[in-house]
């Protein structure tokens, strides 16, 4: 599908119910009943606060391919685009949709810690991080995950999260808005066969990519750890790709990168539907940069702090408030920050600031930089670079 297509399918199919960061199974129950009337839906079990994991399963080709999205509850943006793609292969009428699903079959688990997704949170109800818990398997969400993969015995995997705003293309002032890694299967990190067979999936979608966002597609750490799932897939010799949906200028929502990653599942889908996949084109995988952590979201160049010149690193925190994503932003480090960036970035004009333990307020509308000092409230007028 070329690039003007994918624009034009992801205008046409985009799930409008679906925006912003917060999105749990109120938001998705819906959309999984319309879709019971054209694909198969099954209630795997419940997580361990009792709430329902589906199972969508659409396609009759012989390739099967697992996707999961929301281990970590706070991670919701490629929960939106599969979405996307689920009304695309609903239209009877897409050659592209057609030809996938008469040589795939398709199991997607929309939201897999639905706990975690209501309370906006990494963890589960149990305070469990699901990607480290492939080995113990010690709550629910990872017991219906393994038994999942043990019953299909998928031929490909998509691992789908998304990564925080730290991240940039290797060392550059280029934010990672996707990244993608081919997980370890061992300490070694020995490059195997379905490793290489992940890796010129990756390779295909970052080519695509590159036509949209260029330079804005990093590669994940690759560093083994069992307890991972997609480590233990890779262990296991199932082909698996992670997808991280990371940040573009100014889209804390994600509703920017949510186009991106549904270009990359048309792009790797289509690919797998149409290609007996050997690995044998994956050495362009690694041209693709590794992920550094360039980033803070904001950086105040050039204040004055005892009698030093400093910059000043913001980071937001996200946090749930009525039911919307608050961000709220703490100072995180105070040095000569050069050689980092910050996704906005203000000129504090040598403005002397006081004492470091500052609690911080950026004001976009009026560009002010409040502190509180002695209890006092004080603010000195910055401008934007």
């Amino acid at each position: 599908m070329d690039i003007n297509e994918l624009s034009r399918s992801f205008t046409k199919y985009k799930e409008s119910s679906l925006s912003g960061r917060y999105i749990h199974l109120g938001h998705i129950g819906p959309l999984i009943d319309n879709l019971s009337n054209r694909m198969t839906v099954e209630l795997l079990g419940v997580s361990e606060n009792e709430a329902p994991i589906h199972l969508i399963k659409v396609g009759n080709g012989s390739k099967k391919l697992l996707f999961w999205s929301q281990m970590h509850g706070n991670e919701s943006t490629t929960t939106k685009s599969m979405f996307d793609f689920l009304n695309m292969l609903s239209d009877d009428s897409n050659e592209v949709s057609k030809q996938i699903l008469a040589s795939c079959t398709l199991y997607i688990i929309p939201i897999l810690s639905p706990d975690g997704a209501k309370a906006y949170t990494r963890l589960n109800h149990n305070q469990i991080d699901l990607n480290r818990d492939a080995q113990d398997r010690s709550q629910k969400e990872s017991v219906i995950l393994r038994n999942v993969i043990d019953k299909i015995k998928p031929d490909f995997a998509f691992n789908l999260h998304g990564q925080r705003t730290i991240f940039s293309v290797g060392t550059t002032n280029i934010p990672a808005t996707v990244s993608f890694l081919s997980p370890a299967g061992d300490n070694e990190r020995t490059i195997t066969k379905s490793r290489k067979i992940a890796m010129e999936i990756i390779a295909e979608m970052n080519s695509v990519l590159q036509k949209y966002i260029p330079n804005g597609i990093g590669r994940y750490d690759d560093g083994f750890n069992i307890n991972c799932v997609g480590d233990t897939l890779s262990d296991l010799g199932v082909p698996t790709i992670l997808f991280e949906a990371g940040h573009y200028k100014n889209d804390y929502t994600r509703d920017t990168t949510r186009v991106y990653i549904f270009y990359a599942l048309v792009t790797s889908i289509q690919y797998i539907s149409m290609n007996d996949v050997l690995g044998n084109k994956h050495q362009a995988y690694f041209d693709i940069p590794e992920n550094g952590k360039c980033f803070y979201d904001i950086v105040i160049r050039d204040v004055i702090l005892d009698n030093k010149n400093v910059d000043i690193a913001i980071q937001y925190t996200e946090e749930l408030s009525q039911n919307d994503i608050k961000f709220i932003p703490k100072v995180v480090k105070i040095d000569d920050l050069r050689n980092v960036y910050g996704h906005r970035e203000i000129i504090g004009n040598k403005r002397v600031i006081f004492n470091e333990n500052v609690t911080v307020e950026v004001l976009p509308e009026n560009e002010l930089l409040k502190f509180k000092l002695n209890d006092e409230l004080f603010s000195t007028e910055l401008r934007k670079s």
